[in-house]
């Protein structure tokens, strides 16, 4: 059994911590890539809020963007970095230390 002064709230990643965010890292971890239009409709997400999640993750190398034209119509494509993949296993691994302490 863990003792109290082993649970550490702040292990958990506070950008990765969001409902929005969450789902685009965990949707990614199991993808190669993902398409604006494939994250905003797995996530049930308005246009506008995912793109500033997405930025948010960007601006923080967890995720790479890339913006092209598919024919006319623009298309980004999202994807974990390593840096981004390292972050995202160290959140899940502080979460299960936490809910674990909480479950003992």
């Amino acid at each position: 059994m863990s003792k109290k002064s082993d649970f550490n709230i702040e292990k958990i990643d506070d950008l990765i911590h969001s409902r929005l965010r969450l789902g685009i890292m965990a949707y990614l971890a199991n993808a190669e890539s993902a398409t604006f239009s494939e994250l905003k409709a797995v996530l049930n997400a308005a246009a506008g809020n995912l793109s500033i999640q997405i930025r948010k993750l960007e601006d923080a190398s967890y995720i790479k963007v890339d913006k092209k034209f598919v024919g006319r119509k623009p298309q980004t494509t999202t994807r974990l970095t390593t840096k981004g993949r390292k972050a995202f296993s160290q959140y899940l691994a502080a979460l299960t230390d936490i809910v674990g302490n909480t479950l003992n």
